[in-house]
């Protein structure tokens, strides 16, 4: 008489049984392609911005955010402006 198959795979393993992943777990996880590990997030800058404390009048607080979003770019633009003007009068 031949045995018969249960047609269960003898490796599987019930997912139950697996431990919980955690938050932690997944922290020290590293992503590969082909062998390669991908480097999450952006990529260093060469030239990166530094934090500034600057104090300002209110109205001058209140004229930067009126040019509504990306007001601190704009303000980045005027300072550079200022000093590329500066540096042409002192040439």
């Amino acid at each position: 008489m031949e045995k018969k198959s249960s047609g269960i795979d003898p490796n599987w393993i019930d997912p139950d049984d697996a431990p919980e992943l955690t938050d932690e777990i997944f922290a020290r996880g590293t992503f590969t392609r082909d062998g390669v590990v991908v480097k999450r997030g952006r990529p260093p800058l060469a030239h990166p911005k530094r934090m500034l404390s600057l104090r300002v009048d209110q109205d001058v607080l209140e004229g930067l955010r009126q040019l509504g979003p990306g007001w601190h770019v704009k303000a980045h633009e005027a300072l550079r402006g200022l000093i590329q003007t500066a540096a042409k009068r002192k040439a």
